[in-house]
């Protein structure tokens, strides 16, 4: 795992990450978080809403920005302070989702990186847009 100071973090950083969501996924995140909606689990209920078949559940997606901070940058030691996320496109079984945070600022007298996060299908169609603030591992 890799771990950045913010000495060592420069505006325009970034990391990524892809993954494909399925049905296990999903259920599996509806057993941890007690979202049982529907529109997640239940495919007959989901042929009846706008969607017209299940979809992942936002958190879930939005979940991927954390493995990048906690692994990626600024890595090991990192503590997540604040995460905004708009869900702009539902995201399906299959679907293979491309994470993206990029350093957009750095408050050095706080400790602080802020990032943008982006989230894209395999198509280029932006799923989720976000922003997030990130304290980093001081140096030892």
């Amino acid at each position: 795992m890799k771990s950045f100071t913010i000495e060592e973090i420069k505006i325009g950083d970034k990391a990524e990450t892809k993954k494909c969501f399925n049905e296990t996924d999903v259920l599996d995140f509806a057993r941890i978080s007690t979202d049982f909606n529907p529109a997640h689990v239940d495919k007959a209920y989901a042929e009846k809403t706008i969607f017209k078949k299940q979809i992942v559940h936002g958190m879930l997606v939005g979940s991927l920005f954390s493995s990048l901070f906690g692994v990626q940058l600024p890595g090991l030691g990192s503590i997540y302070t604040k995460q905004s996320l708009k869900f702009t496109k539902p995201v399906y079984f299959g679907d293979e989702i491309t994470a993206t945070v990029i350093v957009k600022e750095l408050i050095t007298d706080k400790n602080r990186v802020v990032f943008d996060c982006v989230a894209k299908n395999q198509n280029n169609d932006v799923v989720i847009i976000g922003e997030a603030e990130i304290m980093p591992p001081r140096r030892v």
